[in-house]
């Protein structure tokens, strides 16, 4: 058998967002995987200090973070790329003028408005990073810090428009449902992170296989020829899905990686 490298989103794709545990038989099939050769590696939107101890407990290959931003192989790290501390600045500025409230997040930490915004999903995501130890050194707003990416919110309160013009240089927005954009740096993302890792180990892209569900996951499922939808998935993803598993909780992985002979 050839040695192939598997790409995993997170979120609904390894880890449950309904138990919120990664299955079982995803962790058995990871490990079988590894035991014939292939290399395995998380391929997130998440920035590298907010991936999940569940995951960390499972020995991957390598962390590709941050959409592209930070790539990381064992403890190498293979490329970091936050944005110039100048223009971070300059789009929280302009965040703040425009009434988007939102998080920075970087490969130290991820950082929060100070004060409560009226956006739920923000504040929930505050609360589970502070569960987690992340996002209480320094405050969005006044921090000293660098940072890869945003996720931001924005409703009929806010000059989205304005924000997105300002931004559209060199940042890139994605659409993440009712009022949410996952903003990444133009030039990186999920795509250009697979890219590195296949020329490094001169892995052909036919070896190459790509497992998600959500439209941040879009680019790696133009950029691989084997793209695994999860059974529940954003229909952004279709055009370019090759196979479509069963729900993460229904053993999904396990389900796709026998699919492919891969265990």
């Amino acid at each position: 058998m050839k040695k192939s490298v598997l790409f995993f989103d997170i979120d609904g794709t390894i880890l449950s967002e309904i138990t919120h545990e990664i299955p079982h038989s995803a962790m058995e099939a990871l490990a079988c995987a590894r035991k014939q050769g292939h290399l395995l590696f998380i391929n997130t939107g998440r920035t590298v200090c907010s991936i999940p101890p569940e995951l960390r407990r499972f020995p991957f290959d390598g962390y590709l973070c941050g959409c592209g931003t930070y790539l990381l192989y064992g403890s190498e790290v293979l490329l970091a790329h936050p944005l110039p501390k100048k223009r971070g600045r300059e789009i929280i500025q302009k965040m703040i003028e425009c009434n988007i409230a939102g998080v920075a997040e970087g490969t130290e930490d991820n950082y929060l408005p100070e004060r409560v915004s009226r956006f739920e999903p923000l504040e929930s995501t505050r609360r589970y990073f502070h569960r987690a130890g992340i996002g209480q050194e320094q405050y969005m707003e006044t921090g000293d810090f660098v940072y890869d990416k945003l996720f931001v919110y924005a409703d009929e309160k806010s000059r989205k428009k304005e924000f997105f013009d300002f931004i559209s240089e060199d940042m890139e927005i994605l659409g993440r449902g009712k009022y949410a954009y996952e903003v990444i740096q133009k030039g990186y993302s999920k795509a250009t992170a697979c890219e590195y890792i296949l020329k490094k180990f001169q892995i052909d892209i036919d070896n190459a296989y790509v497992f998600g569900d959500s439209s941040n996951d879009l680019a790696m499922f133009e950029y691989a020829r084997h793209a695994v939808a999860m059974g529940v998935h954003d229909t952004v993803l279709q055009k370019h899905t090759e196979f479509v598993t069963k729900k993460v909780e229904d053993d999904g992985i396990y389900y796709a990686l026998k699919h492919y002979g891969l265990i």
